[in-house]
């Protein structure tokens, strides 16, 4: 068996670090929650079973990724088993900023409300140049969603919320378990199994899964005891991350500084979060020394610059990080799948950390389910590899325009972004080019060898590819009926649920006024639509109007055949 560095800190397996970033931390956590086990060691049957026992699919790592992996299986009465090496929540904020795609997803876990609840809804930012707004802009300014653009939600809060929703499934008898203390430490690949060592604190014991998801974070042990790597960049810049707790009546905005006055030649970002903590992130340079750096007395003047002396505050977690902008070659490799940060690594700003990693177990989990249920060929999920490293390409690409803005490689280069920033102020063609951090929005699988056919008449934001856009719905919202199978949106007409290979794809009906949002959103200038929509809301194919035969053959492409 491939084995593990066994000198790998204690909380090396925990999912869901800052996505893309190389840290130095200091923490002093003041939430109780860290000291609460959430999932405590606890021996199984596992440790003693002879001969060794089998799961369908084990995850490693019980951080956002993981736990909605685990969750979405579960749901789909898969049983799972997520191994950690610890037994609590992550300290510190880590991951913040959550859009309302990754809420949507959540939402169909059955966690999202709470999240939703404790956290600090917001859609404005803020851009400033020296110590002037230069614009502002708002991330949904159209109505009829049932979540909002972003909330600000510490990470600690959004994994205790989905350990939750572990808990309240188990009450329900889905075959779903944590288990804290479970560090892997070698793995064996075979072509029908993955065989897995485990350190306790009660010793080591072996078991076998089908199917092993590796969402174990941006240093993955699975990946290198797999011998993978990632390809891209590494950012040559230096970022102070700061999670202060404070009284300050600041709006709940993205306020983003370049060139501010209080860090002058550098850039500045700051955020709300729930309890009064602010999250502030400071840009030093490059050539730093970062062990100084860390020290409070070095990182409160810093902070005492951007708030005012007369602001009292209390560092809650610090770190220092550089910009990653990489991913692996391939996120599958045989009975090993990849998601999250294991997978792919991008800079913070614009929120593609968490938000793209589940996206990626949203992918993954409806194709593993088919080809455990024997649905579906294996090949299915290599449609999972291809599709979510298209996504993380564009997350890339946008995170490095971000990052490349922000921090200008030259001369030329920041007399570019100055320009850009000084016409920003007055005339808005030059907004676009601002770029803080393009936020996160799920990526459109254009050219999907999943796609069906695509009738362009109907409106391009619908398109094939793209995530069912919510709207409101029969006293709710669409999303909340749309999601965890194939169905047929038929709009104006009557369609047939259609079945292949054991699969149905069932209908949901609607009759809808002109100038109803679903009308907009979905059927533009025409008077009819039919949309086959797979498990994860993404729009698999379209018509204005199509037969029993033509859905037929469209939903069995949409299962890889």
């Amino acid at each position: 068996m491939l084995r593990g560095d066994r000198r790998y800190g204690e909380r090396g397996l925990k999912t869901g670090a800052t996505a893309g970033l190389s840290e130095n931390k200091w923490e002093r956590p003041v939430k109780k929650i860290f000291e609460i086990p959430m999932y405590p060691y606890a021996r199984s049957t596992d440790q003693d079973a002879s001969p060794r026992a089998r799961h369908p699919v084990v995850i490693i790592g019980a951080g956002p990724v993981g736990l909605a992996a685990a969750i979405d299986l579960a749901q789909q009465d898969v049983p799972v088993l997520v191994l950690d090496d610890n037994d609590r929540v992550s300290t510190g904020s880590r991951a913040i900023c959550f859009s309302k795609r990754c809420l949507e997803i959540a939402d169909r876990l059955g966690a999202a409300k709470p999240m939703v609840d404790k956290g600090v809804l917001w859609n404005k930012g803020k851009v400033f140049f020296g110590d002037r707004e230069v614009y502002d802009f708002n991330l949904l300014p159209e109505e009829g969603h049932k979540m909002p653009a972003f909330i600000n939600l510490q990470q600690y809060y959004f994994e205790e919320y989905m350990v939750d929703r572990v808990k309240a499934l188990q009450a329900e008898g889905k075959e779903i378990e944590i288990r804290g203390k479970n560090k892997v430490a070698a793995i064996g690949t075979h072509d029908t199994h993955v065989t897995l060592e485990i350190d306790t604190p009660e010793g080591s014991y072996n078991l076998d899964a089908d199917w092993l998801i590796a969402c174990d974070g941006a240093g993955s042990p699975t990946r290198r005891m797999l011998g993978k790597d990632f390809v891209g960049r590494v950012f040559e810049d230096n970022f102070l991350i700061a999670d202060v707790v404070m009284e300050a009546d600041f709006p709940t905005e993205r306020w983003f500084w370049f060139d501010p006055p209080f860090n002058k030649g550098q850039s500045a970002l700051l955020h709300k979060q729930p309890d009064g903590v602010w999250r502030i992130d400071l840009q030093l340079g490059w050539d730093i020394d970062k062990e100084k750096e860390m020290k409070p007395e070095n990182i409160i003047p810093r902070l005492k610059a951007m708030l005012g002396d007369d602001v009292a505050f209390e560092l809650e977690w610090v770190s220092i990080y550089t910009f990653q902008c990489r991913r692996m070659e391939d996120f599958r490799h045989g009975r090993v799948l990849f998601a999250g940060d294991s997978a792919h690594q991008v800079s913070p700003f614009g929120a593609r950390g968490a938000n793209s990693g589940l996206q990626d177990t949203d992918n993954l989990c409806w194709k593993l389910k088919l080809v455990i249920d024997g649905k579906a060929d294996e090949s299915l999920l290599d449609t999972y590899s291809v599709e979510r490293v298209y996504g993380a390409d564009e997350n890339i690409l946008n995170s490095s325009r971000s990052t490349d803005f922000i921090t200008p490689k030259s001369t030329v280069s920041k007399l570019l972004r100055d320009a850009v920033l000084d016409l920003s102020e007055e005339n808005r063609f030059a907004r676009p080019l601002v770029n803080s951090g393009r936020l996160s929005v799920p990526c459109v699988y254009d050219g999907s060898s999943l796609n069906g056919p695509d009738e362009g008449q109907l409106p391009e934001c619908s398109r094939v590819g793209s995530v069912l856009k919510d709207a409101p719905f029969e006293d709710g919202f669409l999303l909340e009926k749309i999601g965890g199978k194939f169905q047929i949106l038929a709009i104006n007409c009557a369609i047939q649920p259609v079945t292949t290979n054991g699969v149905t794809a069932e209908v949901v009906q609607i009759s809808t006024p002109d100038e109803a949002m679903i009308s907009v959103r979905y059927l533009g200038k025409a008077k009819t639509a039919v949309y086959l929509i797979r498990p994860d809301q993404v729009i698999a194919a379209r018509w204005l109007t199509a037969d029993s035969e033509t859905l037929t053959t469209a939903l069995k492409q949409a299962m890889g055949g």
